[in-house]
């Protein structure tokens, strides 16, 4: 697929996205949430892909929306009064998707419903849009130079993205709160102290401890059971009840017990290293492919 702003690239297994607009700090754009959303669905879709790194080109991860755009620099359409109906309603209609619903909601959404581990790998500046794409990631990694900043309230609108929903569940409620309140931009260590980034590295390391990671989950690992887990964790933590989650443990635990489950007892057994052979996303079961 043609992409404008967002790279695409594929080694070993694993898919490095680059946002690509390096002579503007990678600012996100229409252009570059449509192209993102696109390359995580292909991601999904894509059984040679175990695991993807995002990052950016040059010295910046993404410096947040671009606000030199014409018009509504959110891309939205001021002539609409839309409402929560409007979007329970028509959620999928083209004029809500392009006029009303926020382009990094579409990212992370696209990321939230990805079946491959996503590592983001935060190279230099990450800010607004920057910081709220990263939070659906499974792991944000930081570079020494990294600086990390929920900016909205300078700006006078709201953290977006499905935010709300994520960052409290990554740094808890108070660190969130602190956060958006101040709307300060914090560096990588203070990042990593709030729990907000997993690690921070040298800026020379910080790929190569992204990809080596994503090797770590995707090596010698059943894709099907990893699919499975990342959309279990997410929703299962979410759901009203442990029944919730024990149906939906019930279902998956049943259909990898007859698929790659036999090859690894019979491995464990053996004493041998396992050799799984599931694909996704063709080999996701049937009963499970809308969880």
């Amino acid at each position: 697929m043609q992409r404008e702003t967002v790279r695409y690239d594929v080694t070993d297994g694993i898919a490095v996205l680059t946002l690509d607009r390096p002579e503007n700090l990678n600012a996100f754009t229409v252009q570059m949430a449509n192209d993102l959303e696109a390359a995580f669905d292909e991601v999904s879709a894509d059984p040679a892909v175990g695991a993807v790194v995002v990052t950016g080109a040059g010295k910046a991860f993404c410096a947040g929306m671009d606000l030199s755009s014409d018009g509504n620099v959110f891309g939205l359409d001021e002539t609409l009064r839309p409402t929560m109906q409007d979007l329970d309603d028509h959620f999928d209609d083209p004029a809500i998707i392009s006029g009303v619903r926020d382009t990094g909601g579409r990212v992370s959404l696209a990321i939230y419903r990805c079946t491959k581990p996503v590592i983001a790998a935060i190279n230099g500046a990450a800010v607004g849009i920057g910081a709220t794409m990263t939070l659906p990631m499974d792991f944000r990694l930081a570079s020494e130079k990294a600086r990390i900043g929920f900016v909205f309230g300078r700006l006078g609108i709201v953290p977006e993205a499905a935010s709300s929903w994520f960052l409290p569940r990554v740094v808890g409620m108070q660190n969130a709160l602190e956060l958006v309140y101040s709307a300060d931009i914090v560096d990588a260590t203070t990042a990593k102290d709030m729990g907000l980034v997993r690690s921070v590295h040298a800026p020379d390391e910080l790929m190569d401890a992204a990809l080596a990671l994503a090797h770590r989950f995707t090596d010698g690992r059943s894709r099907v059971a990893t699919a499975l887990t990342r959309q279990m964790m997410y929703r299962n933590s979410a759901a009203r009840s442990p029944v919730e989650a024990h149906k939906v443990d019930s279902l998956a635990m049943f259909y990898t017990s007859v698929a790659d489950g036999k090859e690894g007892v019979a491995a464990f057994l053996g004493k041998r290293a396992a050799e799984f052979s599931s694909r996704v996303p063709e080999d996701l079961p049937e009963a499970l492919r809308d969880l």
